[in-house]
């Protein structure tokens, strides 16, 4: 499968482990740093990955004011035909409304700024029995430190970077490349212990 020329399928060399889907943010597509050093991360620790590609300027008026029913109905469309018994969401920014679905299914996830000053979105990870990394900067108004302290204390995983703002960068190059090492770090660790 390809999106645009680039492929959306990615398959592990050995026996898959799961299927990993990767939802995107609105302007954060699949092929965007932290979601491609996840996508090499997850296939290297044995997942099969489908990157989600959406055009989100296309979405209804509906669809921008209560999002999380489309980001649901893309996810579920992914799973339809899949039949993994270990699935593992990926969401940035707008991709992680798929929460309350994961929530539902006690999938495990990792997401990468969340936007936690929701309370339904924050109360959808808390209600999740899936195990979950939150990745998330001080410098982004969305997110919400006393949240994701909270979430952390009840079972979270948690790298929350100073300096990082809602793309987990900074205005100086060598800085987000660094921040993007520490977040690969941490999804690393992450996938060796799910």
């Amino acid at each position: 499968m390809t999106f645009g020329g680039l492929p959306t399928r990615w398959e592990p060399l050995q026996a898959s482990r799961g299927l990993a889907i990767v939802a995107p943010g609105r302007a954060y597509p699949p092929s965007a740093p932290l979601l491609d050093l996840t996508r090499r991360a997850l296939v290297q620790h044995g997942f099969a990955v489908q990157e989600l590609w959406w055009d989100s300027t296309s979405r209804t008026e509906q669809e921008v004011a209560q999002p999380e029913p489309w980001v649901r109905r893309h996810v579920a469309a992914a799973l339809a035909d899949e039949d993994a018994d270990h699935v593992l969401l990926v969401g940035k920014s707008l991709g992680t409304r798929a929460a309350s679905y994961a929530a539902e299914r006690g999938l495990d996830a990792i997401w990468f700024t969340p936007l936690l000053v929701e309370p339904a979105l924050a109360e959808a990870i808390a209600a999740n029995a899936g195990r979950q990394l939150l990745v998330g900067g001080l410098a982004d108004d969305l997110w919400d430190a006393a949240i994701a302290r909270e979430l952390a204390d009840n079972g979270c995983d948690l790298l929350e970077v100073l300096d990082a703002d809602h793309g987990m960068g900074t205005d100086d190059a060598v800085r987000t490349a660094e921040i993007h090492l520490e977040v690969a770090r941490a999804v690393d660790a992450f996938l060796r212990q799910t």
